[in-house]
């Protein structure tokens, strides 16, 4: 488990001082796939920097196992790194090395015998599919290719937690997918604490069970990804959510919806067996409302199916209420947006 305690960081200069996190506090249950996403400057990378402690916090605490990171020594900090795999945005990989040996680097800092070395490159390298690149170098490989190196690096000494710091960014969507199932794979195989710092909503939905939202050093919302996704309370995570679940208006077709009298526009978010229910068919007969469907998408949140309905209801505003009660006792969530 990980747990971060009022934590704070503030950059100082000669000139000025900047806070890039403030009074951060989160819970980060053992064995889940934790997001942090954020725009560009919001904080994300310092705080993946301060868990590990690159970044030294100027006040709070981080917790990770029971082991009080901002209490240790230089060398019991060192030690109690081996548990804590870091991958990064740009891969970091020795050009002179081969595959196997920087996946080697680690653990001959560690000081792990030679041939116990040998027995874990010979573990890693089936595990991120790099077998028949064992002796290829950086520059023969390509960028998936090259975070799969990443990934078995940061797995070498057996962490128990995994950090990732924008670890898709340089990939294509296609190969994002592929590191991201790796990743979920390695979660399910290890129990793996996995941390995962992104501006990418996409990387949420496919592999996240929690996620916390930042927004100017501060902490706006958290908790699993199913109750962020339906009913986000910030206007970040709305707009985030927005950019995978699109469902916005134009604004010349509500402002014509609003000159029609009995008419409201609502956002219905369903998850799971909801998405296969005949709720607008039963919502008509029960409730007496004309029903207008105006966008509709339906995904997935792992593999859970998650979907939107923006609808026009029409009728009395007793019908219209009784409309908006008949879907959330079906365990909808219910916007009225205009």
């Amino acid at each position: 488990m990980i747990y971060i305690n009022n934590l704070s960081k503030v950059f100082t200069t000669t000139k000025d001082s900047f806070t890039a996190l403030e009074d951060i506090n989160l819970h980060i249950p053992k064995g889940a796939i934790y997001g942090i996403i954020g725009l560009s400057g919001a904080g994300k990378s310092t705080l993946i920097r301060c868990m590990n402690m690159l970044e030294n916090p100027s006040s709070g605490e981080i917790i990770i196992d029971g082991q009080n990171m901002t209490q240790l020594s230089g060398k019991e900090l060192r030690k109690t790194r081996q548990s804590i795999g870091m991958i990064f945005q740009h891969f970091n990989l020795l050009e002179s090395r081969t595959v196997s040996d920087n996946i080697v680097f680690p653990l001959e800092i560690a000081g792990w015998p030679k041939k116990k070395i040998t027995q874990r490159v010979r573990e890693l390298l089936p595990l991120v599919g790099l077998e028949e690149r064992a002796d290829a170098y950086p520059a023969q490989l390509s960028g998936g290719q090259k975070q799969r190196v990443g990934i078995a690096r940061a797995l070498a000494t057996n962490p128990s937690v995994l950090l990732c710091d924008e670890a898709t960014s340089a990939l294509d969507p296609q190969t994002t997918v592929s590191i991201l199932d790796l990743l979920k794979e390695i979660n399910e195989k290890f129990n793996l604490t996995i941390v995962i710092i992104t501006h990418e909503m996409k990387v949420i939905k496919e592999i996240c069970t929690d996620v916390a939202v930042i927004d100017q050093a501060h902490i706006v919302e958290h908790g699993p990804v199913e109750s962020v996704f339906i009913n986000p309370q910030s206007g970040v995570a709305k707009e985030f959510i927005s950019s995978v679940f699109p469902n916005q208006l134009p604004a010349q077709l509500l402002a014509e919806l609003a000159q029609r009298p009995g008419s409201q526009i609502i956002a219905v978010h369903f998850l799971g067996t909801a998405a296969s229910e005949p709720i607008i068919s039963d919502l008509i007969r029960q409730c007496g409302v004309t029903v207008n469907i105006l966008h509709g998408n339906i995904d997935r949140l792992r593999s859970t199916l998650f979907g939107t309905l923006t609808l026009e209801l029409q009728g009395s505003p007793a019908n219209l209420q009784e409309a908006r009660e008949y879907l959330t006792s079906r365990n909808l969530t219910v916007e009225v947006i205009q």
